[in-house]
Parts: structure tokens; C-alpha cells; sequence
């Protein structure tokens, strides 16, 4: 089993990001599952574009995406993505889009297939506060989210995009420990 794991660059004058550095510590295997990781450009057109090629070129049997939402308290497993996008801020390549459609005639919504209320079971056990959210916003978050669910739903595969608070907030060691236990978690799904 492969399980790819993604974070985003730093953005919005930032020197690093949280959801991509908890990735750093990641072990290469979990109970005999490969871990891949990724950083993938704060930018709605690349975003979404390097994230697709990753997945085509690793054939992930599961995926687990994360972004900073740094006013958060929680680690905040993401239920839907919208085709929607709404830029609060432009993204590292200067686009702002407002009130844009991501996917001309697409669906409207795309829903995780990652098994939340265990994730959410498995974090709370472990002592790492986490809650379910459902709105990933309308910025690249969103974007990514919704393009790697119009991926991997037909694929029947567990994948889905995870928020993480800043570092503040949650010690990274402890992001990349829920990070650990959600994989162990996809492997036991798989078994």
C-alpha cells in the first residue's frame, strides 16, 4: 500500500508552513504501507496541477492532503470540497479569484472518503485535539481538495484534506504524530 501525503509551501509572506513541515518527520513506512510526500505551490492553477501529476505518476491507494488554517484550534479533517473559489488574499503567483467556479460544469461538491468520525476517534484517544469541519474555505486549500476528490472518487480510494493549526497552536511533533496515526489507521482499513 502507498499513501501520499501533502502539504502546502509557504505563502502570504510566510518563511514556512506547518502543513507541509509536519510532513518532514514522517517515517518512509507504517505498518508496511509506504508514506509519500509532497509540497505543492500555494497557487490555484499550479496547486491542483502538481497534486494531479503526483498522483498519476504514484498511484496512491489512499491520500491524505493538509493546509494551514492557522486561526484554528484543532486539527480539522475537511468533509467538502465546493467548486467554488473566493480569494481573500492572491495566491503566490498573484491570482485572486472572486466568486469563481474552479470547474466549469462540474459537480458542485465533492465529499471527503476518508473515514472521519475514526480519525476523529483515533485523535481524540491519542490526546490531539480534533474536530470535523465542513467548509475548506474557497482559497487553494478548497481548490486541492476538490480536484483530488473529482480524482479519487471514482478510484474508490480513502482520500481527503486535513487542516492543521499553526504551530502555535499544535507542536509540529504532534501534527506528524496524528499524521502517523491516521496512515495506520488507512493500512488497518485496507487489511
Amino acid at each position: 500500500m502507498k499513501i501520499l501525503f501533502t502539504g502546502f509551501a509557504p505563502f502570504d509572506g510566510g518563511t514556512s508552513n506547518p502543513s507541509f513541515d509536519c510532513l518532514r518527520a514522517l517515517p518512509g513506512s507504517v505498518d508496511g504501507a509506504e508514506l509519500v510526500t509532497l509540497e505543492l505551490p500555494v497557487s490555484f492553477a499550479a496547486g491542483p496541477r502538481v497534486l494531479l501529476e503526483a498522483l498519476e505518476r504514484e498511484q496512491p491507494q489512499a491520500v491524505v492532503c493538509l493546509g494551514l488554517a492557522a486561526g484554528r484550534k484543532a486539527i480539522t479533517p475537511e468533509k467538502v470540497g465546493i467548486n467554488f473559489a473566493n480569494a481573500r488574499i492572491p495566491d503566490n503567483d498573484g491570482a485572486q479569484p472572486v466568486h469563481g467556479t474552479l470547474v466549469e460544469g462540474g459537480p458542485d461538491a465533492f465529499f471527503s472518503t476518508l473515514p472521519l468520525r475514526q480519525l476523529l476517534e483515533v485523535w481524540e484517544q491519542a490526546g490531539i485535539p480534533a474536530e470535523l469541519s465542513c467548509t475548506a474555505g474557497a482559497y487553494v486549500c478548497n481548490s486541492v481538495l476538490y480536484h483530488l476528490m473529482a480524482w479519487a472518487t471514482p478510484r474508490h480510494i480513502p482520500a481527503g484534506f486535513v487542516h492543521v493549526p499553526s504551530r502555535e497552536t499544535l507542536p509540529l511533533s504532534e501534527m506528524t504524530r496524528a499524521m502517523v496515526l491516521a496512515a495506520e489507521l488507512l493500512v488497518r482499513g485496507q487489511g
